[in-house]
């Protein structure tokens, strides 16, 4: 994966992120939602609500709003019913997308992601259309931007958890695991006391597209209006980006 650091493109839209906090809290909260209703409220017993709790409140979520969203999900409050959705598609320039949504109305999400898709120049294509360009694997960053963590010992630390590959790249180690190995990578780099900028199951793709300049600028439009879309959790793409 040398050359495509995905914490490269997570760095340069987190000023643009901390523009939209009440969407990104949003977000969180159906992501808490989900795991909740999935799994149960306990953090203790359900890792995946627990890795959600985590992300939200490192983007400062008010501890009142996750509560709040625990109980909605475990009948502690009256509230909607979410379905997970996702969509797959080709935007500008021949671009793989892939759109995981959380929604409380799959029909009215269903013709904005067509109208944000139609109006990039894009098109929505069936389930598995472009999935299978994709790798999911287990993600985790940990930065590194004055050095202070020796590259060959926390080499040894991921891979002795359990991890597939680790990477240094513009002071941070980027650590790839399998799906089913991350819970226990990322619990073992906590218990190292080391800071976790972001863990999580993401999709990486095999192959990047290479679009011409105004098809790239169309694919960033496109990205803009999915991520503006309150109903959408991720976007995967494998557009080659340079920051």
């Amino acid at each position: 994966m040398a050359g495509h650091s995905k914490w490269n493109n997570i760095k340069r839209r987190k000023n643009a992120q901390d523009a939209k906090k009440g969407k990104i809290f949003m977000r969180h909260a159906k992501d808490i939602y989900t795991a909740a209703k999935e799994g149960g409220g306990d953090l203790e017993t359900n890792a995946s609500l627990r890795l959600a709790v985590d992300k939200a409140r490192a983007d400062n979520m008010p501890n009142d709003n996750i509560d709040r969203a625990i109980k909605k999900a475990t009948g502690g409050l009256d509230g909607v019913n979410y379905e997970e959705i996702t969509y797959e598609g080709y935007g500008p320039g021949g671009v793989a997308v892939i759109v995981h949504i959380l929604t409380d109305n799959k029909n009215r999400t269903a013709a904005e992601i067509r109208h944000a898709f139609k109006k990039n120049g894009g098109n929505l294509g069936e389930n598995g259309s472009v999935s299978f360009m994709f790798d999911r694997k287990g993600y985790i960053v940990i930065e590194n931007e004055d050095d202070a963590i020796d590259e060959e010992t926390i080499t040894l630390e991921a891979i002795e958890a359990g991890a597939e590959d680790i990477a240094s790249v513009d002071g941070a180690f980027e650590v790839y695991t399998a799906p089913e190995d991350f819970q226990d990578v990322r619990d073992y780099l906590r218990d190292q006391q080391y800071e976790l900028a972001e863990a999580e199951v993401t999709m990486f793709p095999q192959t990047y597209a290479n679009p011409a300049e105004e098809d790239a600028e169309k694919m960033f439009q496109l990205i803009d209006m999915l991520e503006d879309n309150e109903d959408t959790q991720d976007i995967h793409h494998n557009m080659e980006t340079t920051v």
